[in-house]
């Protein structure tokens, strides 16, 4: 089979390395990928927001089977544009892929149909946001409604910061468009989890956990970022919270989404009420695809087949137990301005440890030799018979590749770690 993925960093890295896994995979194509995929896949020059070129390629190409990795090109609607070819497209459509790509839309879904989530208020206008800040105690929570790449969430400790992320947002447009319009929140204290799952449609599998490092610096300390590491074990949550995401969250959001494709990835938060969701991504996370599809143990092409084909029920997914950890190496003026156009040394060194991948993201090729090419550089991941090997493992490997600026959060998996303790 012929089989193209979209995208470009981390995340789509780890899914060309599982489809090439899979004998049944003739030739793999990563639209526009990165220097660090090339080795694995074909790269075809063409933008992943460029929706009607993409469906081109893949209509002439005779591609059998595409992956959507990012979040704008679903938005944009591009199952749509491969469905009315008659192309198979892993992905929900443009109007499923809202749950994700407004955070109002999202927010009133929620409340319409009884998912616990925080309590909110969706602003059109400056002015409206200011009132809402002032209803709220701090801290709180301030959100572009639209696509902002993972920064687009600002935890104001106070309302001077309140009132300054709402302008920064809505009046100097910091995030361009996705701040028209935004949603102010109350604060969740607790643990985060991301709980993805699979569906065709009518059925849905899900996935292992995880749990993401968001903000830059250790202790969670820093602005939020696409992402600083990412850990997964089978403790993140206990199994009567994991039934309590399924019944109250999963499956109403299903019921009510008929007809959804894809993944589907909760964002929560452990309350002492329970779970509670925070957002909804219409994809897989990044880094948190990094330390699931790892322990995937089927096939990753037959699962995908399987839900673009309506057969998921049919399929159990086999998981390994070993615990998986990402550690995100990035440039040191991330995620503000990030020097590019560094040579990155080590990575076939790292890659020969036992257990560890090196997964590329801001990267480039020249000349058979790797750059840098944006502030999320290099995803380090490995496995462990227990959440402590795998941790040590990702950060003898991540001191092994070199870069100038190279920095990275020291403390990935602490929390798994001291729970564990």
């Amino acid at each position: 089979m012929k089989v193209l993925v979209i995208g470009s960093g981390g995340r789509e890295h780890a899914v060309v390395d599982r489809l090439a896994d899979s004998p049944a995979v003739r030739k793999l194509y990563a639209a526009p990928g990165n220097g660090g995929i090339a080795s694995q896949a074909e790269l075809v020059p063409l933008d992943a927001n460029n929706v009607e070129a993409l469906a081109a390629f893949a209509h002439e190409q005779k591609i059998d089977l595409t992956f959507v990795g990012p979040e704008v090109p679903l938005g944009l609607g591009i199952v749509d544009a491969f469905r009315r070819l008659g192309l198979k497209i892993v992905g929900p459509d443009a109007a499923h892929a809202r749950l994700e790509t407004s955070k109002s839309y999202a927010k009133e879904f929620f409340k319409a149909y009884g998912i616990p989530t925080a309590n909110f208020w969706s602003c059109a206008s400056v002015q409206e946001a200011l009132e809402a800040v002032e209803r709220i105690p701090c801290p709180l929570v301030v959100k572009a409604d639209g696509l902002a790449a993972g920064k687009g969430v600002i935890i104001a400790e106070n309302h001077d910061q309140a009132r300054t992320a709402v302008r920064d947002l809505m009046e100097a447009r910091m995030l361009g468009d996705a701040g028209s319009r935004i949603v102010i929140e109350e604060y969740l204290a607790g643990e985060e989890a991301s709980f993805h799952v699979l569906s065709d449609g009518r059925s849905f599998q899900p996935m292992v956990l995880a749990q993401d490092h968001k903000r830059r610096f250790d202790h969670d300390r820093g602005p939020n970022t696409g992402g600083m590491g990412a850990y997964s074990t089978d403790l993140i949550l206990p199994q009567e919270e994991r039934e309590a995401v399924l019944n109250l969250i999963i499956r109403p959001t299903l019921q009510h989404a008929p007809g959804y494709t894809g993944v589907l990835y909760a964002g929560l938060m452990r309350t002492p009420s329970g779970p509670k969701l925070l957002e909804y991504n219409a994809r897989l996370g990044d880094p948190e695809a990094q330390v699931i599809l790892p322990r995937l143990q089927t096939d990753l092409l037959e699962v995908l087949l399987d839900v673009v084909e309506g057969r998921l029920a049919s399929r159990t997914l086999e998981w390994s137990r070993d615990a998986a950890v990402a550690v995100v190496l990035v440039e040191a003026g991330y995620p503000g301005r990030a020097e590019t156009g560094k040579r990155i040394l080590g990575i076939d060194e790292a890659r020969r440890i036992e257990g560890v991948k090196v997964y590329c993201a801001g990267v480039r090729q020249e000349d058979g030799r790797l750059f840098t090419a944006g502030g999320r550089v290099i995803n380090v991941v490995a496995r462990g018979a227990s959440l402590a090997e795998a941790v040590e493992r990702a950060y003898f490997a991540a001191e092994m590749i070199e870069f100038d600026g190279k920095d990275y959060r020291r403390d990935i998996g602490r929390r798994g770690l001291d729970k564990q303790k």
